[in-house]
Order: structure tokens, then sequence, then C-alpha cells
């Protein structure tokens, strides 16, 4: 049994029934969930209090940068650390990729299976089955972060 055979055994039972539902509705209600799913993952998985307290202190940073856009030396000083900032929060950000990156993946490829199978067939306002997930899952994304209060 190869991977894409174990794969289809796996996600056909879940999935197949959700894509009945037809197009656009289909690829909305599996973005939504796998963007619901990545995000709550995010949330337990990351010190939400470093976020915030990171967040605010590049918005300060940045502030900062700005007053001293006359002057290059402290400027760059105002730079690095934002830099080290950003750098600590991106540290924090890839204990939830590790955790959902092998899964999306196998989502992914049923979903370009399926919509191969299917002959690449516009979704939503003449796009792909994949530009219609970014742009379904971004909205989710960024809906979702603002209800759970996400940093």
């Amino acid at each position: 049994m190869g991977i894409e055979s174990a794969l289809n055994s796996v996600l056909n039972p879940v999935l197949d029934p959700v894509m009945k539902i037809g197009e656009p509705y289909a690829l909305l209600t599996i973005s939504f969930l796998i963007t619901l799913l990545t995000t709550v993952i995010y949330k337990y998985t990351t010190d939400q209090e470093f976020m915030r307290s990171v967040k605010e202190e590049i918005k300060i940073l940045r502030e900062d940068a700005k007053k001293f856009k006359d002057e290059p030396k402290k400027m760059m000083e105002v730079n690095k650390i934002m830099w080290e900032k950003s750098m600590k929060q991106m540290s924090q950000s890839f204990k939830p990729m590790l955790y959902t990156f092998i899964p999306i993946i196998f989502l992914f490829g049923w979903l370009r299976n399926h919509y191969v199978a299917l002959g690449n067939p516009d979704i939503f306002f003449g796009l792909s089955w994949l530009w219609s997930y970014i742009i379904f899952s971004l909205v989710f994304n960024l809906a979702l972060r603002k209800l759970l209060k996400i940093h």
C-alpha cells in the first residue's frame, strides 16, 4: 500500500462528505477547519503573554526608529534590538509549525489529488483551489486570531 492510497483510505471517509457540499462551500469549510485547528494549536503551544509583550516592545521600537530617521547610528541600534525581539518571537512560532506541518502536507496532497481528478476547476472568482484556499484561510486566520485573542 503506497502513501497515496493510505492517505486516501484515511482522508476519504472524513473529507468526501464535505466535498459533496459543492464549491466554493466545500473548500470554504475545509479552509475554516484547517485554519481553526492550526490557530488553536498555535494559541496553546506558544506563550501568549510573551508573544503579546514582544509585539508591544516591537511596536514601541518601531516608533523609536521613526524618531531617529535622521540619526543613522541610533536607528541602527534600535533596528538591531527590534531584530533580536523579532527572532525571539519567530522562535516561539516554530513549535506550533512542527505540530501542524506534516498533517497539513497530507491534507494538501489529498486536496490536490481531489481537484486534479476533477480537472482543476475554478473554485472562487476564477481562481484555482490553492489560491481560493489561501484567500479563505487568510480571512479566517485574521478573524480567528482576533476572536481567540492570539498574539
